[in-house]
């Protein structure tokens, strides 16, 4: 796990989960909305955009959290080694941007640029929900699908999967960081016995 693309429907807690799991694993995150907009919603340049977004896939180690275009969705989940596919109800996902909506009233939702128009932000993601749900989704499973043939794939459908997910994430890491402490045994070392 090195190259990792978070994705899916609008208000399905991928950048918590991208966060979080950036600081279980030390990779680094980066979020499409900061690639493609600045302080107070501000988009940036497209070729600026598609330059950073390219620079980004070369990188060897990176989680990438959001959508930013189709056509640059394809090619980051190509480029990944993970893919983790956010795939709750639609109610759930409706019911999150509504709590983002309300929660970004009062402060900048997390991952978003400062000063990010909250409002029409929320908007914009309740107008692509149902779209997403009956036109991307369906494609989003259908590779998903074909790529678990050749990349490690995390389909997450709840709630309850999102926090497993990331408490194995947890465990994993854990054991490979304690393994990596361990002094390596020279070959020919002399083996004790434990009776």
């Amino acid at each position: 796990m090195k190259r990792v693309a978070v994705f899916g429907n609008a208000g399905g807690g991928k950048s918590t989960l991208a966060r979080e799991l950036a600081a279980i694993t030390g990779l680094p995150l980066a979020v499409v909305d900061e690639l493609q907009y600045r302080a107070g919603g501000v988009t940036v340049p497209h070729e600026e955009y598609l330059q950073a977004h390219a620079t980004l896939l070369a990188n060897d180690e990176w989680i990438i959290d959001g959508f930013g275009g189709i056509k640059l969705l394809w090619e980051r989940l190509e480029a990944a080694d993970t893919l983790i596919h956010v795939d709750l109800p639609l109610a759930v996902h409706a019911l999150w941007v509504t709590k983002r909506l309300v929660k970004g009233l009062f402060a900048t939702p997390q991952g978003w640029p400062e000063g990010s128009p909250v409002i029409s932000s929320s908007i914009s993601s309740y107008r692509v929900l149902w779209p997403c749900h009956i036109r991307l989704t369906p494609k989003y499973r259908s590779y998903i699908a074909e790529a678990a043939q050749r990349k490690r794939v995390f389909h997450l459908r709840s709630r309850r999967e999102l926090m497993q997910f990331l408490e194995s994430m947890r465990k994993e890491h854990a054991r490979v960081r304690r393994q990596a402490a361990q002094p390596p045994v020279a070959e020919d070392a002399p083996q004790v016995s434990r009776r």
